[in-house]
């Protein structure tokens, strides 16, 4: 009997032994009376290592000797002794992938498509011919593998270093390969090579994502292996709730950053100067006093970054409402005189009130006193407001300057000078500050006869005193202080009229410089009673003397 054998065996024991090793009955591949070496099936190659997903041809040829012919050609795989040899054509999980690429007159070549790990087995191809043992099994047959692919990357790389990727396959690609590396689901096109290592150099923080690899033409990625980017924090914010701070309200702080790993360590600073820890900083009840310019600081293992400075802008109603009068030196009647209120508050005040007394007297926040006048003293406050409240200045005093005015004089007693006595006469005036000097005059005398508040008259006549202060000068209308002799006199005389009862006799009186005047009237038929009444007068005067 010759043996036949896809091999080239020189000898049938060596045939033997190799089919007996691998538990197959020598009559599946030996026909009796014919040359081994004019049977056979040829693999190239023997051994595939495919990508998932992916289609795999298998190449074949096979020959047999004159005289046969071929009845039946098929595939069929990891073929056992003693069961029959299923054709993989027949098989719906193989007929809808499978496909000859040739004509199979002695050209076997196959392409199984979408390839998964399951379809890993060997692949042989077996003809029979019209003989009755005129048939053959090219074993061993052609073995295949099918690979996924996997990134090999670090987790994390610190930016500005290098590092390397690489795309790995459980075993040597059959096919040359070409590969193919995405970021996120977005091919890097500048990344493509037969190397299958990818290298990131001074890697940024734009490198971080999600990479795979697949090779050019076919459809498997595969699956994503995160690298992670790590790099000191930055763009590092503060944000502030609620966006308007009116004293008293409780304001939150946050502070943000881009950092990885994200920063655990956060600092706050008010002007430059510790004022707290931890991503969020809060303030309680809010004053005024906390308005400034707040940072934060964001602190990773691989460094810190402030960020940029931000106000916090407190809101307040007025406070420290006052009033100041232009000019340090006295307010003189008939002067200008200008108020400033002034305030504290924020938004600064724009609403200002003039109160004299309680009365309001005018708005803006300079009031105007254009000639003023001793009507104007008094006490003035300043009424400040803004949208979160009003608050009063304290009173100030509007002290105006003026000489002295509505000068009068005033009797002590009845007016009368008796024999050996004097009359006191009073000055009162109205002046800002208070006159401190006045002087006394008679009338129709040029020099003062006497000065002080009080003057005493010994003598009587018509008198006025003028009042002085450092602003001016005024004098009052003059009184008469009459004698005790002259009073006498007018007395007589008005008892003679009314004796008399003369309808011509008319008597009067005219004051003078240092005297009074009696002046006394009449018509020709009271002549004689004029005479009568001179010379009662001449003897009253002699009785007194």
């Amino acid at each position: 009997m010759s043996c036949c054998f896809q091999e080239k065996v020189s000898s049938c024991v060596h045939v033997l032994l190799y089919l007996i090793k691998h538990n197959f009955p020598p009559d599946e591949f030996c026909v009796s009376g014919v040359s081994s070496a004019e049977w056979g099936v040829i693999y190239s190659p023997s051994h595939i290592c495919a990508l998932k997903n992916s289609s795999v041809i298998m190449s074949c040829t096979y020959t047999y000797p004159t005289g046969y012919q071929i009845k039946k050609v098929f595939w069929t795989k990891n073929p056992v002794k003693g069961e029959e040899n299923p054709d993989l054509f027949e098989d719906p999980e193989y007929s809808q992938r499978l496909q000859y690429l040739e004509d199979k007159q002695q050209n076997c070549t196959i392409r199984l498509s979408h390839v998964t790990q399951k379809d890993e087995h060997m692949y042989c191809f077996k003809f029979i011919t019209d003989k009755p043992d005129g048939l053959w099994l090219g074993y061993p047959g052609v073995t295949l593998t099918v690979t996924d692919l996997q990134v090999e990357a670090p987790e994390r790389v610190t930016e500005g270093h290098n590092v390397s990727l690489t795309c790995k396959s459980s075993c040597t690609l059959t096919d040359r390969a070409t590969f193919i590396w995405y970021r996120n689901s977005q091919p890097l096109t500048e990344r493509r090579d037969r190397n299958n290592q990818l290298l990131l150099q001074s890697v940024r923080r734009e490198d971080a994502g999600r990479y795979s690899c697949a090779l050019h033409e076919h459809s498997y990625i595969s699956p994503a292996a995160h690298l992670s980017v790590t790099y000191p924090p930055r763009s590092v914010s503060v944000s502030i709730s609620p966006s308007v701070i009116v004293e008293g309200d409780s304001v939150t702080l946050n502070c943000s950053s881009d950092s990885n790993p994200p920063a655990l360590n956060f600092s706050w600073f008010k002007g430059g100067m510790f004022v707290g820890s931890g991503r969020i900083y809060r303030i309680s009840k809010i004053s005024s006093d906390h308005s400034e310019e707040y940072k934060c600081r964001s602190i990773n293992e691989h460094g810190q970054k402030d960020s940029a400075a931000v106000t916090l802008n407190v809101m307040y109603p007025p406070r420290n409402v006052s009033v100041s009068i232009n000019g340090s030196g006295e307010i003189v009647e008939g002067h200008s005189v200008t108020m400033i209120c002034s305030s504290d508050s924020n938004p600064p005040a724009l609403n200002f009130s003039w109160f004299k007394g309680g009365t309001f007297v005018g708005s803006g926040r300079i009031y105007s006193i254009s000639n003023i006048s001793s009507d104007h003293s008094g006490e003035y406050k300043c009424r400040s407001i803004n949208k979160h409240g009003e608050k009063y200045s304290d009173a100030v005093a509007l002290n105006v300057m003026y000489p002295p005015k509505n000068i009068s004089v005033s009797i002590n007693g009845s007016g009368v000078i008796v024999e050996g006595d004097s009359v006191t006469l009073i000055c009162s005036s109205d002046s800002n500050p208070p006159a401190l000097n006045f002087s006394w005059f008679k009338e129709n005398q040029s020099s003062a006869v006497g000065s002080g508040q009080s003057f005493s008259a010994l003598q009587s006549g018509r008198f006025y005193c003028e009042a002085h202060n450092q602003h001016g000068s005024q004098r009052s209308d003059a009184v008469t202080v009459t004698g005790e002799a002259f009073i006498n006199t007018l007395l007589y005389l008005h008892i003679i009229h009314q004796f008399v009862n003369y309808d011509d006799l008319h008597l009067s009186v005219h004051p003078g410089a240092d005297r009074n005047v009696i002046v006394i009237t009449a018509t020709s038929g009271g002549l004689f009673i004029i005479i009568i009444i001179i010379i009662i007068i001449i003897l009253f005067i002699m009785r007194v003397q």
